[in-house]
């Protein structure tokens, strides 16, 4: 029988996060009189506590994958105040601080535990086949999650299967990545052919994430997996790939996974664009003078199910500062406006850390690439259509820029009080979901609940024209968007695609990595004019600049340095990270 670590003895014998990631309180496999899963009951509560590593995530997203692949890419800058280096630094490839991620770090590998944990003991539960398919699928679709955000993140992160206590070390990339595609594999090969609409998985999500690992891992390592072949500019993607029990993954079968989702899922486009992002809300949208007048209706309007999502973050009312903060969607108030103005200013966008201000490059390359695509002022607000909004926010704004990003940004809304005074609600759910039931007051902080989307169907049609290299996937997402067909695929035109349709959902950083174009991407980020603390400025090269950075690191971030020290020579740093060069101090 598995035997399960202490936490205090392996707190106590220093074993670190690698180790860490088997201290798990809750015992999912060991036979005991107080806990022993059997029946479906068990199996959800199981599941129950492998989603919520999704909220403990949340608790900062500040040290998360997906904050990283904002801020990281081409498309946003650092933000933030003068005191929030760490948004700065995720921006300029550079480190702060010791360790400076080490908190996501460990929280994955507690996701990946409770992962393992379950998958050893479903055998033990009495279910039904197909009950124990979805079970098991979902556990593997998990799991592989957490490590396709580690191994984006770090690159060769320790790889653990089992809850035994184990040396951490670092496998080739090849095993690593071989086992996530293997667990997206098994898990859209074995869930029940049922589109789930309760917070959980599917099938269509597994074969949708199998899509984006796939792409990101044939592309990345096409050259091999050395510094050299990673920041190579040449894109060169495998067309297989061997799995650990011996099979390999072809193109093809990556293929008809994609095709049977997009062909069978059940999830579809929503109709008009704006209508996936929460400023178009029934309690907003007729006050913006973007939306009003026009008929929209955002998807999500009194916890409605987006026909779009497939994989979402879902929050709560329950959400307190000190104990529950993950509860809440954090990513909405690290992106809000930053400088406590007055919401009139702001309106309809709330307010908060001014984290991934929009890069002046994106919208330049947006306007001359696409100069009709609705789907720019979609997505991107200039602050100078707010009638008063002011520049240096809490007077210490660095790298502002004139744009932000609408679709993860914190959404306010108007009222009327009891005295016929127009007052703002600092977040739109205060009015939509009700003034009781709230943890906590303070709803700035605390109150934006609108689901995080990580995964939506167009994606999913992207990646099938990418796969196939044909434009029907491509045309119907811009048909949505109104703009005219493209006659030939082209990398370039699927390139350009997918960095206007999902701007902002946290994919073009891994994007640009895996084409190979990262560096040059980057670059263009290089003297674009910004605001420093409210005065017109320069976005300055730091370390040797951007390419600089990316080519000696290929994107792999610093690994904790606690995990380093503690792995008893385990774990090797990353290439790019071991001297001062790469440290950021300020602006």
């Amino acid at each position: 029988m598995k035997k399960f670590i202490n936490i205090l003895a392996a707190a106590l014998l220093g074993l670190g996060g690698v180790t860490s990631c088997t201290l798990d309180a809750v015992n999912y496999v060991e036979k005991t009189p107080e806990n022993f899963p059997v029946t479906s009951s068990d199996a959800s509560q199981a599941l129950a506590g492998i989603y919520q590593n999704l909220s403990l995530v949340c608790a900062n997203p500040q040290m998360s994958f997906f904050y990283l692949s904002m801020l990281a890419s081409d498309d946003n800058l650092g933000g933030g105040g003068t005191n929030d280096k760490l948004m700065q630094a995720m921006d300029l490839l550079l480190n702060y601080q010791t360790d400076m991620t080490h908190q996501f770090w460990s929280d994955r590998y507690q996701g990946i535990n409770r992962a393992n944990a379950l998958l050893e003991g479903v055998e033990n539960m009495e279910l039904e086949e197909s009950e124990r398919n979805q079970v098991v699928g979902e556990a593997k679709f998990m799991r592989a999650f957490f490590y396709y955000e580690l191994a984006s993140q770090y690159g060769r992160v320790p790889l653990v299967l089992s809850t035994e206590e184990a040396e951490p070390s670092q496998p080739a990339a090849a095993a690593l990545w071989g086992q996530i595609l293997m667990d997206l594999r098994d898990a859209a090969a074995t869930m029940p052919a049922v589109r789930k609409t309760d917070g959980h998985v599917d099938k269509y999500a597994a074969e949708a994430m199998l899509g984006r690992a796939w792409l990101f891992y044939t592309g990345m390592y096409g050259n091999g997996d050395d510094l050299a072949a990673l920041t190579s500019t040449t894109y060169n993607p495998l067309s297989e790939v061997a799995l650990p029990d011996g099979t390999t993954l072809t193109k093809n079968e990556v293929i008809g996974y994609i095709d049977d989702c997009v062909d069978n899922s059940g999830y579809s486009l929503v109709p008009d664009y704006r209508n996936l992002w929460a400023y178009t809300n029934r309690c907003t949208v007729e006050d913006y003078n973007y939306t009003k007048g026009q008929g929209l209706k955002w998807v999500e309007d009194d916890a409605a199910v987006n026909p779009e999502s497939m994989f979402a973050i879902k929050f709560n009312k329950l959400a307190s500062w000190q104990t529950t903060i993950g509860y809440a969607n954090g990513y909405a108030l690290h992106f809000g406006m930053r400088g406590g103005q007055d919401y009139s200013k702001t309106f309809p966008f709330g307010q908060g850390w001014g984290a991934g201000p929009v890069a002046p490059n994106l919208v330049n390359d947006w306007s001359s690439a696409e100069s009709d695509d609705m789907r720019r002022e979609a997505s991107v607000q200039n602050v100078k259509d707010l009638p008063a909004y002011t520049y240096g926010g809490w007077a210490d704004f660095i790298q502002e820029t004139d744009y932000y990003e609408k679709k993860q940004s914190s959404v306010s809304a108007q009222y009327t009080d009891e005295s016929g005074t127009l007052q703002y609600t600092p977040v739109f759910e205060y009015l939509m979901y009700g003034e009781n039931g709230w943890q906590n007051d303070n709803l700035m902080q605390t109150g934006n609940i609108h689901d995080l989307v990580l995964i939506r169907f167009a994606d999913v049609l992207l990646m099938q024209s990418e796969l196939k290299e044909d434009v029907s996937g491509i045309n119907r997402v811009r048909e949505r968007a109104g703009l005219d067909p493209i006659g030939s695929y082209s990398l370039e035109a699927l390139q350009n695609e997918r960095r206007w349709e999902l701007a902002f959902e946290g994919v073009r950083w891994n994007d640009i990595r895996r084409w190979h174009i990262a560096a040059a991407a980057l670059e263009k980020q290089t003297n674009q004019p910004v605001y420093y603390l409210g005065s017109s400025a320069k976005n300055t090269p730091h370390a040797g600049g951007y390419a600089a950075r990316y080519n000696a690191t290929a994107g792999f971030f610093k690994i904790p340095e606690t995990e380093v020290s503690l792995s008893n020579g385990g774990l090797v740093q990353n290439e790019g990270w071991t001297d001062a060069s790469s440290e950021y101090s300020g602006w």
